[in-house]
């Protein structure tokens, strides 16, 4: 989805500016261009000690790194059609505070254990003058990881943790006792800490991740400017956050485009290839074809209208 898009296409939009860029996700499938690292790392996670490797490949000038570990392996393996999230829409896994505190923290591990020399520009590991990005509430973590455990030790002392909120609606809300799997001291309970009037997955108080993820990091970020206004607008709107939000402020940047995957030149998907100058002629054909393929009316004079959204619920 959204954020799919955005993590494919930002980072090489940046590393074009001149920065040196790293992304972080789960390693849920054999990637086939993505090698081990043979860099292993132990993070504490709930009340074990789990062992990642990290697998790596380099694109656009960006260095994609993945983490690899049976929590993320396992979910989506061979052809069970097992989801991301959970095994059904809406519900999480038994797991997930588990798998995604093993995400943040190895995403704050990254830059300091991979000695990365892909870049012609740049060699070795990233250090510690980084910027974090955390991303949604699977990440929220990150900015409370990094002040608890980090920055006491004098480790990641100019590292600064920005949170991007792409979709408010998925928040990250568990029972309140599961605050003890995460680790972290008693001082960070209270920007968890969250009343709903909610049945799931627990009555009365809960912790919410994305909560804590806006108020431990050094600064929100959101999809669009518009979008930022929409949060603090109402407690609908901002689905129950909007206070803590209208607190710390956000700041909205517009999703942009990324210009060479959606290229209508090379593009694999259309049958006509076009650009500004002649995209006259080739639209017409374009719509002729997509009407023949969804069974439509084939007709050039009849309009056509995409609408791109969220169809849920």
């Amino acid at each position: 989805g959204g954020l799919g898009d955005v993590l494919g296409g930002l980072p090489p939009a940046m590393a074009a500016n001149g920065h040196r860029v790293m992304t972080i996700s789960p390693r849920y499938d054999q990637y086939k261009d993505a090698w081990d690292t043979e860099v292993t790392v132990e993070l504490k996670v709930g009340d074990k000690t789990e062992t990642v490797r990290f697998f790596h490949c380099y694109k656009r000038g960006v260095d994609r790194v993945f983490v690899d570990h049976p929590l993320f392996l396992e979910k989506v393996w061979g052809k069970t059609a097992s989801k991301i999230y959970g095994p059904t829409a809406g519900v999480d896994f038994k797991d997930n505070q588990l798998r995604f505190s093993l995400l943040c923290q190895a995403a704050l591990v990254a830059p300091r254990v991979l000695n990365l020399n892909s870049s012609k520009y740049f060699s070795g590991p990233y250090g510690e003058e980084v910027v974090f990005v955390a991303n949604d509430w699977h990440t929220a973590l990150l900015p409370c990881y990094l002040k608890a455990i980090y920055k006491p030790e004098g480790i990641y002392k100019t590292a600064r943790a920005a949170f991007c909120i792409h979709n408010i609606a998925y928040q990250g809300r568990f029972a309140f006792e599961d605050f003890a799997l995460l680790n972290l001291p008693n001082e960070f309970k209270s920007s968890f800490d969250f009343i709903d009037g909610y049945d799931k997955p627990v009555k009365g108080r809960k912790i919410n991740w994305m909560k804590a993820g806006i108020l431990e990091s050094d600064k929100v970020l959101t999809v669009s400017p518009y979008y930022a206004e929409e949060l603090v607008s109402s407690a609908e709107k901002g689905v129950e956050l909007d206070n803590i939000i209208r607190k710390t402020g956000i700041q909205g940047i517009v999703n942009g485009m990324d210009v060479q995957e959606w290229n209508p030149l090379t593009d694999k998907y259309t049958t006509v290839k076009y650009d500004a100058s002649t995209v006259a002629d080739a639209k017409p054909l374009l719509k002729e074809a997509l009407q023949a393929e969804v069974g439509l009316p084939v007709d050039s004079d009849i309009p056509v209208i995409g609408f791109i959204g969220r169809l849920e619920e």
